[in-house]
This record gives C-alpha cells, sequence and structure tokens, in this order.
C-alpha cells in the first residue's frame, strides 16, 4: 500500500500525477489555484511535492481537473494519506539539507542510478573508513561519525536484497589514485570496488587519464531513473545541492555526457588490472 512507502516518494507520485491532470484539464497553475481559491505559491510546493498533501484538497484538485475514475481516486487518496509522517533518514534531518533529503526519497524509489565523479570515490561504495577520511577536513568528529552511519545506511537500503534499482558507476582514474585516509585504507577501498563490480545490479567502470576532456571534468553527477520516465538530474557542489526536475535540455546534456565517458572508460578485466596496478602501486610506495 502507498502508506507503507517512504512519504518522499507519495509526494514524488502526486506531484507527477497532478500536473498531468491539470495539464491534461488545460489549466495553468495560476488558473487552478484562483479556481480554488488558493495560494499559487501552495500549488506550487503541492506540485514541487515538498509539501504533504491533505486527502481533502486532494479531492478539491480531482474534481477540478475532471479526475474521476475510482481505482485512480482511490490510489490517490491512499498516496496523500502516505505523504504524511518521518521519512527513514529522519533520525538525521539535522544534517542533511532539504534538497538533499528529497534527493534521497527520489534514490530510494529510482529503477536506475547512473553516476560519475572526477576525484574521489561513489559514496555508495565506499568503505567506512574512507568515508571518515573524507569527510574530517570539513565536519567535527561526531557528525563525521553519523555521515558514515547515514552512508551505511544508504548502501544497505540499495544493495541488500535481490530487489534494488540498477546502479552504473564511471569513477575517474584519479579517484583511484587519491589516497584518502593513508595506503591501507586504500587497499582496503579499491579491494571495496573489486567486490561491488561483481554485484550483479552494478556495473562499474574507471575513465583513465588517457579518455582526454568531457563535459562534466569538474563536477559529479547523478542521474536517477524512473518508470514513469520522469528522470532526475542531482548536481551537488560547492554552493549546495541541486535537484533538478525540469530543465530537460541539462539533463538531456548529462545524460549524453554519461554515455560518452562510459564509452572511453574500462570495464571487466581491463578495469580490474588498473585497479590492480593502482593497489600495487601503494603496495610499492
Amino acid at each position: 500500500m502507498a502508506r507503507d512507502i517512504d512519504p518522499s516518494l507519495n509526494r514524488r507520485r502526486l506531484r507527477i500525477e497532478l500536473r498531468k491532470a491539470r495539464e491534461g484539464a488545460g489549466l495553468t497553475q495560476r488558473e487552478a489555484a484562483d479556481a480554488l481559491e488558493w495560494s499559487l505559491s501552495k500549488l506550487i510546493r503541492l506540485e514541487a511535492g515538498t509539501v504533504s498533501l491533505s486527502v481533502t484538497d486532494l479531492r478539491a484538485l480531482l474534481q477540478l481537473y475532471g479526475v474521476t475514475e475510482p481505482g485512480r481516486v482511490t490510489d490517490l487518496e491512499e498516496a496523500a494519506r502516505g505523504s504524511k509522517g518521518p521519512s527513514w533518514w529522519a533520525p538525521y534531518s539535522d544534517m542533511v539539507r532539504p534538497q538533499f533529503a528529497q534527493y534521497l526519497g527520489y534514490e530510494s524509489a529510482a529503477t536506475s542510478i547512473r553516476f560519475y565523479h572526477p576525484s574521489v570515490v561513489y559514496a555508495l561504495l565506499q568503505i567506512e573508513d574512507y568515508t571518515m577520511a573524507q569527510l574530517a577536513p570539513r565536519e567535527n568528529g561526531g557528525l563525521t561519525r553519523r555521515s558514515a552511519e547515514l552512508r551505511t545506511t544508504r548502501q544497505e537500503r540499495l544493495f541488500d536484497g535481490d530487489h534494488g534499482p540498477a546502479v552504473s558507476i564511471v569513477l575517474d582514474e584519479a579517484a583511484l589514485r587519491r589516497v584518502i585516509g593513508g595506503p591501507g585504507v586504500m587497499r582496503r577501498q579499491l579491494e571495496h570496488l573489486k567486490t561491488m563490480a561483481r554485484h550483479p545490479r552494478v556495473t562499474l567502470r574507471v575513465l583513465p587519464f588517457t579518455a582526454g576532456a568531457h563535459y562534466s571534468m569538474g563536477s559529479s553527477f547523478t542521474l536517477l531513473g524512473f518508470t514513469d520516465g520522469d528522470d532526475l538530474l542531482y548536481l551537488e557542489g560547492a554552493t549546495g545541492s541541486v535537484a533538478n526536475r525540469d530543465d530537460l535540455g541539462l539533463t538531456a546534456r548529462y545524460q549524453e555526457c554519461f554515455e560518452d565517458i562510459s564509452t572511453k572508460a574500462y570495464e571487466g578485466d581491463r578495469m580490474i588490472e588498473l585497479i590492480d596496478a593502482v593497489k600495487e602501486s601503494l603496495d610499492n610506495g
């Protein structure tokens, strides 16, 4: 049932369904808000999926949009009831930015995750010691520990069990060669990458230095895919995290970038040979 799903995922479903219904009725956001005597900001927040939706407000919207099919109405009412309450990351809410909290809900619902990082190992493939060492320069000890716990929980939710998203990752060679936490930590991290490369839902590639320039050389990005086709682009930088749902042109550019670097990256035996070569350099260092 919808109420058994994380609240943010129910809000996402409502956002998609209500936007489609409004557009199907030929109404703008302003026209719909005026018809219901709501503020425009209320409707914008509902369609953005940033707030919960009461069943009463949902029924008013569905009546306005001419949505009357009983099964669909019942499903959406269940989603509205399930849009309230804490998410699984609620214990970490004091350290999770609102945009990243929204991303975590989407990550849980995604059927595919595509990721690239130019300088560090993907968070969901990190061992705890690597995470602690990576976060230490910018966080105090207690916060670093909780950040590591949050990452571990994300890993368990995505990789444990037979069901979950297909995860495709391109790491830059720099991520392998940047020694974070010391040689011992990096050896264990590199071995963990080899282990995760054998996971049935993980495709891991390494982009060698010889691949040259590409669109996202200076920043990481994540592309989340969903069964409804409403892809999401997530960018994280020094100024904060951005989850972009509406700029289809920008999303397409990053999709093209991921395909480009995927074709240039090493995979399979060739990737393992590179990882082993980096590991050997640590052993000899």
